[in-house]
């Protein structure tokens, strides 16, 4: 497959499993897919394959600085390796946050602007659920389950 074809598969394969976690978070299939391994191992692949075939080779060996990575994502390869990378860790963190929430009985209407951010801007997302937890008064800024 082209690198085209891999980040339209991706970017459109991976919105199913957002939609799943938005209006289903306790349904069985969500909690197969979602809140599982499934996800990440399967985008982890892709995104290994990326990297093992020399993806990012065209950063070069020195020092990373911002050129060296302004240099790697101009290919194609990198680029879809960056993008599978950001992908699977948004979902990874959305599923946290709905997962989370329900732990701390957050209603999820709340927590949909929180995943809705996490999708598209990822740690923004993240700190307004944080955010969130801080407001209702369950859960503050630890991250453990026990406050």
């Amino acid at each position: 497959m082209t690198p085209d074809q891999v980040f339209l598969i991706a970017t459109y394969g991976i919105m199913p499993f957002w939609v799943l976690l938005a209006v289903a978070p306790g349904w069985k299939w969500t909690q197969t897919l979602v809140h599982s391994a499934v996800i990440p191992v399967v985008i982890g692949i892709g995104y290994t394959s990326y990297v093992a075939t020399g993806a990012f080779s065209a950063g070069g060996n020195g020092p990373i600085t911002l050129q060296t990575i302004m240099d790697a994502f101009q290919v194609p390869e990198a680029a879809v390796a960056g993008w599978l990378h950001y992908i699977v860790f948004d979902l990874f963190v959305g599923a946290w946050e709905a997962r989370d929430a329900s732990r701390r009985g957050i209603n999820r209407w709340l927590v949909l602007p929180c995943l809705f951010f996490t999708l598209m801007l990822g740690p923004f997302g993240l700190l307004l659920y944080l955010g969130l937890r801080v407001a209702t008064r369950k859960g503050g800024w630890a991250l453990n389950t026990e406050t």
